[in-house]
């Protein structure tokens, strides 16, 4: 519900506040005193389009502020949450404008987007005239309100939840069909890869070892000839050798021991040189003993390294590279045939989903059938008394395709009307009357008033081209109405005025340099003279006085 609003700089305003509350709330003036400028103001800060032209007059910034009461409104409350812009059970709408056409909005003080004023706004605010475009237009608007008639609205969120599932799973399955040639061809690729080098089974330190061995093999002979000219060296020379040089060194230290102790640690480290030369000696004794120059089994192993680099060339990568790249494709391997299954998965997943969305739309089919009849019926009721007397609504169900899975769906809802008899239905958008559509609307909020959506209706002259007898039904129901909400009303008729909770006077003030607008809100007093001059002109009479009396003790 709205409750204060606040407009500074505004077209003619320089500043104006209001504070509003429940019931119906009648809107009255001059014509050209700016009644509309309210409703206009309002609208921006519900999103609507900005330009410089709002801007008063001389100053640099037009500022707009609307207060809503959201504590009855949880969808409003869950959209402002999601976002974190809650602020316990109210919401602040601000739009600010600038001379140069430039606009900013706020919710609840945050910066944002035009766009998420006129979402937020049309759940806390509906605005009917002639020259705005109004929501009841809107397919989306015209479903809903045949949904939550129906008591469906629930279902139709089921539904539309169950649309979204076999869309995304239909989509996730197309893709994986669009690669399933490219998917099949790679894991070809990688089974054989994987063959290859399961055939190769390189076995952890084989590559060091057969690159070692095969070093020895191809210098064979030059390893054991140095080994035994270094044998020969040391110990088997005829001209003399290591050992044989160490020994008689040996000897002449012992003998100069006895006369020279201080020559004990050379003799220590001959006679361990002597040692480290023999065991040398045998060391390679024992190689040569056990080295074998196999020409077989170099053969063998050269081969083996000749399949080993040719592998790791065809993957460009290093011999010893070929076990991490083995893991790589295994897990790839893995990684592609648990899509393969995934595929198969998705495939019996939209097969359920889709069985589940027919089920649930058919039975929201069944229920707006039942609903539209009904629907119909009553609306139509409605504008036969509201200057209508033959004029006739009816809810058309257009079949969508089923393989299409709407969210909304197997049918689009679109409200149809006829004027007059004889006349053929046409969809509500193309009503060419302005007053003939307020009607309209009207008709249908009063129907649908208990289980709409939206807890604000606004009404900018819904009385034109009407009077009498039908200016009465048409202020009795705007009153039923904001008996169940608020209801914001423009109008011209004393009738109508007549049945607000509160009223509103807007007067215009003049001066030789400028003109601004005024709303007061009127007492009882000012209420019956304000109408009074709506029955019978500026001249206030106790004839029109009592009228207006009698007009507002009805109600």
């Amino acid at each position: 519900m709205l409750v204060h609003l606040a407009v500074n700089n505004y077209a003619i305003v320089d500043h104006l506040e209001l504070e509003l509350g429940g019931g119906m709330t009648a809107v009255t003036g001059e014509t050209g005193a700016g009644k509309s400028i309210m409703l206009d103001a309002l609208a921006l800060t519900l999103g609507d389009r900005a330009d410089s032209g709002a801007v008063r007059p001389g100053a640099d910034k037009a500022d707009l502020l609307a207060t809503f009461d959201i504590s009855d409104i949880p969808e409003a409350r869950q959209w402002l949450e999601e976002r974190d812009l809650s602020s316990d059970d109210q919401v602040i709408l601000r739009r600010v404008v600038t001379a140069e056409g430039r606009s900013r909005g706020y919710i609840n003080g945050s910066p944002c987007p035009q766009q998420d004023l006129k979402a937020l706004g049309e759940m806390l605010i509906d605005i009917h005239s002639q020259h705005e475009h109004q929501s009841l237009l809107k397919p989306d608007t015209q479903r809903r309100m045949l949904d939550a008639f129906a008591g469906a609205g629930e279902l139709a969120r089921q539904v539309q939840l169950a649309a979204q599932r076999c869309r995304q799973t239909e989509q996730a399955l197309h893709q994986a069909s669009q690669e399933g040639e490219e998917f099949t061809s790679r894991v070809q690729l990688l089974t054989y890869q994987l063959e290859e080098l399961d055939n190769l089974s390189l076995q952890d330190g084989e590559l060091e070892q057969l690159e070692d061995d095969q070093r020895q093999l191809a210098n064979a002979e030059h390893i054991t000839h140095s080994c035994q000219q270094v044998i020969n060296l040391c110990s088997e020379n005829d001209s003399g050798s290591v050992l044989q040089a160490l020994t008689a060194s040996l000897q002449r230290l012992g003998n100069l021991n006895t006369h020279n102790r201080n020559l004990d640690e050379a003799n220590s480290l001959l006679a361990s040189a002597q040692i480290q030369v023999e065991e040398a000696v045998g060391e390679l004794t024992r190689y040569l003993d056990h080295f074998e120059a196999d020409p077989e089994r170099q053969q063998q192993i050269e081969e083996r390294l000749g399949v080993i680099y040719d592998l790791a060339r065809k993957h460009r990568i290093n011999p010893d590279e070929l076990p991490a790249l083995q893991q790589r494709l295994i897990d790839e391997l893995e990684n592609l045939q648990q899509q393969g299954a995934d595929a198969e998965k998705l495939a019996e997943e939209l097969e359920a989903y889709q069985k589940h969305y027919r089920e649930l739309a058919a039975q929201l089919s069944e229920q707006r059938q039942k609903a539209a009849v009904r629907l119909a019926a009553a609306v139509t009721g409605e504008v036969q008394q509201l200057g209508m007397p033959g004029g006739a609504v009816s809810v058309q169900l257009t079949s969508n395709k089923p393989e299409s899975y709407a969210p909304t769906g197997l049918e689009t809802v679109e409200f149809l009307v006829s004027a007059n008899p004889g006349q053929p239905a046409k969809p509500l958008a193309k009503v060419a009357s302005g007053g003939e559509l307020s009607r309209i609307s009207l008709g249908i909020q009063v129907v649908t008033a208990q289980t709409s959506r939206v807890p604000t209706l606004v009404f900018d002259e819904v009385d034109v081209g009407i009077g009498g007898p039908t200016a009465e039904i048409v202020g009795r129901l705007l009153r039923q109405l904001g008996a169940r909400g608020q209801v914001l009303t423009v109008t011209h008729l004393p009738q109508v005025a007549a049945q607000g909770h509160q009223h509103l006077f807007v007067r215009k003030e003049q001066s030789k340099t400028s003109t601004r607008t005024r709303i007061d809100q009127l007492d009882e007093a000012g209420r019956v003279q304000e109408v009074a001059r709506m029955l019978g002109g500026i001249d206030l009479t106790e004839e029109s006085l009592a009228h207006a009396r009698k007009l507002i003790s009805a109600t």
